[in-house]
């Protein structure tokens, strides 16, 4: 997170690469977004579903670290509707390659990071957190469900959750950018003492 807030590259890709952590959105997904899909009052980013991988509409819900590189994006005053223009046109967003071209620039191997492994990063750390519902963690995924009616019911009942574990996840990252101690989550904590119990048991 200090390698991604350090980087200098062009303002808009800089922007792009420090938000992709806090969204859980594809590369794809990201660098394709619209202002007239941010709804800044509502904190709240809108999808249509022909952007997305599942060709279902999708609802992210912004952090107030979110909402505020997307202040920063908009005093840009780019032209265009895109939130990524590329370099040479307005008309056009960044290109795929943009964001894992700007993460080897700090010295990151495709074996090391890559923009896509920042969801994977997060599906990994929030299920082992123990505090979101494995559902609303797939919501803010926007993993499909095969089972129309239940991805229905899911997308509506999770979104409370959804918008807290949005601003918490944000926060964590926050801390770990600002070099603050990040504790474990008392689950793991248990957990390592169990499987040390039951060790010197046996031993």
């Amino acid at each position: 997170m200090r390698a991604i807030d350090g980087y200098n590259g062009r303002p808009e890709n800089c922007i792009a690469l420090q938000l992709a952590p806090h969204v859980f959105l594809r590369p794809g997904e990201l660098r394709k977004g619209e202002w007239d899909e941010i709804d800044s009052a509502a904190a709240v980013w809108r999808i249509p579903p022909v952007r997305m991988k599942m060709r279902s509409p999708h609802s992210v819900p912004l952090s107030r670290q979110s909402l505020e590189l997307l202040r920063r994006l908009r005093a840009l005053d780019n032209e265009g509707r895109f939130l990524f223009p590329a370099l040479h046109t307005a008309h056009q967003p960044i290109c795929e390659n943009t964001l894992n071209v700007a993460l080897r620039r700090p010295g990151y191997g495709k074996d090391e990071m890559t923009a896509d492994g920042f969801r994977a990063t997060a599906s990994t750390l929030l299920h082992e957190s123990g505090l979101w519902h494995p559902d609303a963690i797939e919501r803010a995924l926007a993993h499909g469900d095969p089972d129309k009616v239940r991805a229905a019911y899911h997308r509506g009942t999770h979104w409370d959750e959804r918008m807290r574990m949005a601003q918490w996840w944000s926060d964590y990252l926050t801390r770990l950018r600002d070099g603050a101690a990040v504790l474990r989550p008392a689950f793991q904590q248990a957990s390592w003492h169990l499987l040390t119990l039951i060790g010197c048991a046996l031993y």
